[in-house]
């Protein structure tokens, strides 16, 4: 049986699928300003391509049931920081509500976790997606903080809640010598 949900990198024919996805106020609502709006299928091509450079592979198309319905990806982070990555994702509208979001951050926090060796996974969360924080919550996320007015969205100031996840293999073995 093909499993209902899975995280993939991205394919070039993804490129019209996910600019219509990605062509959506309410998703970009809750996105980062450097993600483009409206979103093109031009802005899919050069996504797609830089995705296709990573190495390690970081960012995925997330699939519901052979479909492409949202992307996933972790930024990992550099200097001391480098054993920790911020958690990104975001669903299609059409898609929302069975629990897509929720699998695909099981699945990347486990990559993360044993493929990227990372001993920290962290996301940063507009006050008004409560969604995205459940979808955090119930993956074990726990909140670290709430940064006040941290947020420039669509002129209006808002609140980041910041959550984290840590890998247990690292927190067993802690210490300085």
């Amino acid at each position: 049986m093909e499993e209902k949900i899975k995280i993939r990198p991205l394919k070039f024919s993804d490129k019209t699928e996910l600019a219509k996805l990605a062509n959506n106020k309410k998703v970009w609502d809750n996105l980062r300003d450097y993600i483009p709006y409206p979103y093109k299928e031009s802005d899919a091509v050069f996504f797609i391509e830089s995705t296709n450079k990573e190495v390690p592979k970081q960012t995925f198309g997330i699939e519901y049931k052979g479909k492409l319905s949202g992307v996933i990806g972790l930024i990992m982070q550099k200097d001391v920081y480098q054993k920790s990555a911020e958690i990104g994702y975001w669903v299609g509208e059409p898609f929302w509500g069975n629990g897509i979001a929720t699998s695909a951050v099981e699945l990347i926090t486990k990559y993360g976790f044993d493929t990227l060796d990372l001993n920290r996974i962290f996301a940063g969360v507009f006050e008004y997606n409560i969604a995205s924080m459940s979808v955090l919550e119930k993956n074990g996320y726990k909140k670290e903080g709430i940064f006040k007015n941290a947020i420039l969205k669509n002129d209006k100031i808002c609140d980041e809640h910041r959550f984290y996840k840590l890998n247990e293999k690292y927190n067993k073995i802690k210490s300085f010598s």
